[in-house]
């Protein structure tokens, strides 16, 4: 129950939340700079914990729903309470995170234990006064987007125009409004009319950072359409499509499997996108279609275990990527704790492993590396000693700073640049 399933920082990068496979919620908060030490930056410690979804079973379709957290977003904010969406398979909840530090006290019809007074009592007026007390964080669910998806939910994204936001399951993407729960409107729909005719699913779903009107989504071919809204109300006609021509040396058994796009972002400045599948992370831009101009090789080294992966199930996992502030670098996951960093200008690329004997705080990260075959060097790892049920999916990069948190099955790693 508490194998993390999704990592998000907020959009100032002082919150932190996680969702785990229990339906629980967890936020970090950054400790501010302490006079005695201005030179360390503040460490993330736990903010408020909640449970945000229950197990639920569908009597109509005997379908046990899972409270498992699949994605977190959070919503830029406009006064002092924070608001996230977190949703599982099926449902949507928008929650309002807030303090309190003083309660009301000096009620005229009750009584300090809440408990209602005789009115033939009450005597004379008073007025209620505000008392300090020690802070509590409440967490409360605001509105509910139930009933709309008939597939389990793999995406949800925040409009840049904060009023909408979308939920896209495998075969059908739909649009929101925060005010209103009660419907949706179906934006794409790829559902067959012949379900024996279906090919293709939706994997991720993304909207533009500044265009309103625009959104990507994948799909488990290695596609990648984009869509405009201002054209149709429903966007089963893409703006754009990206994809690249497969080289038919590397074709095999495995091809269509590792070749599924597992999450797509947008990056800041909104002019390119990034895709990952099974092997590797390709950016693109939105302005050429028809290849990638970046293609990075995660873990190249897994091309002749695909047998085995497959067996294992492994190759079917589906793992994350995400920008730095800068658009810069990028940074997915791997397997045996491994997460891997490409720097778009200077084209180095290193591999850091989170585990327990190196996060000790103030500890250095040393880069690994991964030998196939042959004679093994003293910092090396074998492939064949790769831990495949040590993986890293989920992912986050604070948006101004280079501090990361990385999820390990259940262990969260908080890593910054060292600090002079």
């Amino acid at each position: 129950a508490d194998i993390i399933s999704t990592v998000e920082f907020n959009h100032t990068g002082e919150l932190l939340a996680t969702g785990d496979k229990g339906g629980r919620v967890v936020i970090f908060q950054r400790e501010q700079e302490s006079k005695h030490q201005p030179h360390r930056r503040g460490e993330y410690n736990v903010y408020s914990t909640f449970q945000s979804h229950e197990p639920e079973f569908d009597y109509l379709k005997s379908l046990e729903i899972e409270e498992k957290i699949n994605k977190i977003r959070w919503l830029p904010q406009q006064n002092a309470a924070y608001f996230l969406l977190s949703t599982n398979d099926k449902t949507v909840k928008l929650w309002k995170v807030s303090e309190r530090d003083k309660r009301p006290e000096g009620y005229n019809l009750k009584d300090e234990d809440g408990r209602l007074r005789d009115p033939s009592m009450i005597t004379m007026l008073r007025v209620p006064v505000l008392r300090p007390m020690d802070l509590m964080v409440e967490a409360t669910p605001r509105r509910v987007f139930a009933n709309a998806h008939t597939y389990h939910i793999n995406s949800i994204s925040v409009n840049s125009d904060y009023e909408t936001y979308m939920s896209a399951d495998d075969l059908r993407i739909n649009l929101w409004n925060f005010e209103i729960t009660n419907q949706s409107f179906n934006i794409v729909d790829i559902k067959p009319a012949n379900m024996e005719e279906l090919t293709e699913v939706i994997t991720a779903a993304e909207f533009h950072p500044h265009h309103c009107n625009t959104f990507v989504y994948s799909s488990s071919k290695g596609t990648i359409r984009l869509c405009d809204m201002r054209t149709a109300a429903l966007c089963d006609r893409h703006a754009k499509f990206f994809e690249e021509p497969e080289d038919p040396s590397n074709r095999s058994f495995f091809s269509e499997i590792i070749s599924s796009i597992s999450d797509v972002k947008f990056s800041h400045s909104g002019r390119y996108i990034m895709t990952r599948d099974y092997l590797t992370v390709k950016v693109w831009d939105l302005n050429m279609e028809n290849r990638p101009i970046e293609t990075y090789q995660v873990h190249d080294y897994l091309r002749s275990k695909l047998c085995s992966l497959y067996e294992n199930d492994c190759i079917f996992d589906k793992f994350e990527c995400v920008w730095n502030g800068s658009d810069s670098v990028i940074m997915t996951g791997s397997y045996n704790n491994f997460f891997r960093m490409f720097d778009r200008n200077t084209k180095r690329d290193v591999t850091l492993e989170a585990s327990r004997e190196n996060s000790k705080p103030r500890a250095v990260l040393k880069p690994r590396k991964v030998c196939v075959g042959g004679k093994r060097r003293k910092d090396e790892i074998s492939v064949d000693s790769l831990d495949f049920s040590k993986k890293i999916l989920h992912t986050a990069w604070h948006p101004s700073e280079n501090i990361i948190a990385v999820a390990a099955t259940n262990n969260l790693y908080i890593f910054q640049d060292k600090v002079n």
